[in-house]
């Protein structure tokens, strides 16, 4: 029987579970961080990005970040397999970011703060098509406005935010509901167009 290769199948849970990374045993840090560190560099090589210390992120990402579109990443931040990033992109420190999302910053970017957890399958765009009946939609000129979420907010998996949308400290966004206005610090949003259902002050 051939030689399991059980480092490979630890490297594909990882970048499928991020979070594990950062508890990891010192015997397996001795090949993961070189193996982190290895991405990180080849991507700072080939792309504007700016890793922050002790992050983590998926070989399977696909992050492009040309000069003026810059993807800025803090410190202990993770970002797992199947993500799709475009900047400008600036993450604060601890800022998860699960399998599947798609995040294009447009021309005036987007924020996300310290210690927000975003689940997997999120969509941000910060920018949106002209949408005049004159002409196809893809002649008319894209706009931007920006994207700005704060720190400790969790964003529930397959949610959707559009172009313009500013998302308060410590807000909650349900899963699978669509975020076309701003929501206050500490709301708890959910649905279709996204409403107002609780405060997460209120919670024990």
């Amino acid at each position: 029987m051939a030689d399991i290769d059980y480092q490979a199948q630890h490297k594909k849970r990882l970048s499928w579970m991020p979070w594990l990374y950062f508890s990891l045993k010192p015997k397996h840090l001795t090949w993961a961080k070189p193996w982190q560190d290895d991405i990180q560099q080849r991507l700072c090589q080939l792309e504007t990005i700016h890793i922050g210390e002790q992050c983590f992120i998926a070989p399977q990402a696909q992050l492009f970040a040309e000069p003026g579109r810059d993807i800025s990443i803090g410190n202990q931040c993770m970002i797992a397999a199947d993500v799709f990033m475009h900047g400008p992109i600036t993450l604060g420190n601890e800022v998860a970011i699960n399998h599947g999302c798609s995040i294009d910053g447009g021309r005036n970017g987007i924020k996300i703060g310290n210690q927000t957890r975003i689940a997997n399958n999120v969509t941000i765009y910060a920018f949106n098509h002209g949408m005049s009946p004159s002409e196809p939609i893809y002649k008319q000129p894209a706009t931007s406005k920006g994207v700005v979420i704060g720190q400790d907010v969790w964003i529930g998996a397959q949610a959707g935010i559009v172009d313009g949308v500013t998302i308060g400290d410590c807000a909650v966004i349900g899963m699978g509901c669509i975020v076309t206005k701003d929501v206050p610090n500490f709301a708890i949003v959910a649905g279709n167009p996204a409403r107002v259902i609780g405060d997460r002050r209120d919670k024990k």
